[in-house]
């Protein structure tokens, strides 16, 4: 191996394909990292809004749209992003040659819509490099054991480009996006917030499922699992972004950052039977529907019945309704009801370990400014609170402010 040109893995996400002066701008990029000695493999998203023009055509004809067909609808987007790419690239006088998902030997279960990678085969990938190629992918799809067209979920191009990445042992996996990198919060929320030079897997994988938007939080994890480095920048000018590898290198920072996820819903669900094996029937239920489930509270029981919540996405709202409607007949509960105006405010850093004081200071903040907490959910490196939506933004201005983040004025 060591004979063969390091391979960089580049991922350019909706905004940088989003017309075709900026493909041309995209292939410019490629030819530069390629005349830099490097073997190139380009994963791209569909232009712009295009996966979301799809699905709402789709939505205009049914609500549930059947999930294989709208895996063919969807896998079409990206294809003209490769495709169109590869034009440009030819055109420069670069060899270049695109694949799509199931091409690329990316193999995944049947789940349509969040589908998983189970293995890649990357040979065809590999002997397209060995010939000169600059390599594309479309980003976001793969193929079931059972010759289906499958797509791996929202944000799934990142975890196209880290997996292939990791198949092939490549040096680094660029993601490309239209911000300069990782941020201590959403930067069109909190103008103060200040870009981070490096943070752990951990840390990220943590912000990700909190609903910070640059990464998606699956392909974190499989980069965490193959050792891949990771680095977030911008597709519009040279600079650094942020590294995420593995252990931060900073030491005696606290928090890395605070992120706001106001896309999920609380469901509750009323006097459940409290008997063991209650809530392996509910989650199984919901599991089987392919629906992640983040935060749960069950609360304490009372004449023989208790109360359970518990938030998931709120795109999931239309199948968990069906799912519940069943559910809370057969096991004998009283109903059920969604509350889909929360937010969550998360806090992540790996210096909480060491510090016992986080979750209380950020309790006491958003109490000063009135702001009532309904479930809490913490892990070692992170404090999770539902709030209102309509507070979100100011609970992130406040917490952001209150444990230092913001960045010098000027």
């Amino acid at each position: 191996m060591s004979t063969h040109a390091p391979i960089v893995v580049q991922k350019f996400g909706g905004t940088s394909v989003g017309s075709v002066e900026r493909i041309q701008a995209v292939a410019d990029r490629v030819v530069q990292t390629r005349e830099a000695g490097n073997d190139v493999i380009v994963v791209v998203s569909a232009m712009g809004d295009h996966t979301d023009d799809l699905l709402a055509m789709a939505q205009r004809i049914t609500e549930l749209p059947e999930p294989r067909e709208l895996d063919m609808l969807l896998t079409a987007g990206e294809r003209i992003t490769m495709s169109l790419l590869g034009i440009a690239l030819n055109a420069r006088g670069c060899k270049a040659a695109s694949y799509t998902g199931s091409q690329a030997g990316i193999i995944t279960d049947t789940q349509h819509g969040a589908a998983k990678i189970q293995e890649i085969r990357p040979k065809r990938i590999l002997e397209a490099l060995e010939a000169g190629n600059v390599v594309i992918l479309a980003g976001f799809q793969g193929l079931s054991h059972e010759y289906e067209i499958t797509t791996l979920g929202r944000g799934g191009s990142d975890l196209t480009a880290v997996a292939m990445a990791g198949a092939v042992g490549a040096e680094v996996c660029e993601i490309y996006t239209d911000v300069d990198g990782v941020y201590t919060a959403d930067p069109r929320v909190v103008p103060t917030a200040r870009k981070v030079e490096r943070i752990s897997y951990d840390e990220m994988l943590e912000l990700a499922a909190a609903g910070a938007k640059v990464l998606q939080p699956r392909s974190v994890e499989v980069a965490r699992r193959m050792g891949v480095p990771l680095h977030v920048r911008t597709s519009f000018d040279e600079h650094d972004g942020t590294w995420i590898t593995e252990g931060s290198e900073m030491e005696g920072v606290l928090i890395s950052g605070v992120a706001l996820d106001a896309d999920e819903a609380k469901v509750t669900i009323d006097a459940v039977p409290d008997r063991p094996g209650m809530a392996a029937r509910i989650f199984k239920a919901i599991a089987a529907e392919g629906i992640n489930v983040d935060m749960i509270v069950q609360n304490v029981s009372h004449q023989g019945t208790t109360d359970m919540s518990f938030t998931a996405p709120r795109a999931d709202l239309p199948r968990l309704q069906g799912v519940l409607d069943a559910l809370t007949h057969e096991i004998g509960a009283e109903r059920f009801t969604v509350d889909d105006d929360i937010a969550k405010i998360s806090l992540v850093g790996a210096g909480m370990k060491s510090h016992p004081g986080v979750a209380a200071d950020m309790f006491d903040v958003l109490a000063s400014e009135a702001i009532n907490i309904e479930m809490i959910s913490t892990s070692p490196i992170r404090v999770s609170c539902v709030i209102r939506r309509e507070d979100g933004e100011r609970a992130v201005r406040a917490v952001h402010t209150r444990f230092g983040l913001d960045s010098a004025p000027g």
